[in-house]
């Protein structure tokens, strides 16, 4: 079994990092791993599956050994073509504009700093996020 706050520090340090540099984003741990919220809304979240343990996570993922994953919101368009680009993106079960990314060895960090401030902006205020 995994510890689903296990999640590996070369995932969670680069995404933290991101979230963190946001105006009034805030770290907390969730049901399992960790999230990142602008007031009460959370705009990313990283987790490790655990098939046994979050099976409707491993579903959506299609696997059913443990894998790091990272979720976020996005606009309506920019989730489309990510979804639409397969792995390592998919659609989460939940949420209309919640959209999940698979984390390996071959993650793009640029982009996925780019896709953090975007979820953030889906989810701020927009005094916050005009700027960005």
């Amino acid at each position: 079994m995994v510890d689903p706050d296990d999640v590996p520090a070369e995932y969670l340090e680069p995404i933290r990092a991101a979230c963190l540099a946001l105006p009034e984003a805030y770290e907390e741990p969730a049901w399992a791993g960790t999230r990142w919220r602008i007031r009460q809304k959370t705009f990313a979240h990283v987790l490790v599956v655990d098939p046994d343990h979050q099976a409707a996570y491993a579903k959506v993922v299609g696997t059913d050994e443990p894998v790091c994953v990272l979720t976020f919101r996005s606009p309506g368009d920019e989730m489309a073509a990510l979804v639409a680009g397969g792995y390592p993106f998919y659609k989460a079960a939940w949420g209309v504009d919640v959209v999940g990314m698979v984390l390996d060895g071959d993650v793009d960090w640029e982009e996925v700093g780019e896709l953090l401030t975007e979820s953030y902006r889906v989810q701020a205020p927009k005094k916050l996020s005009q700027h960005l």
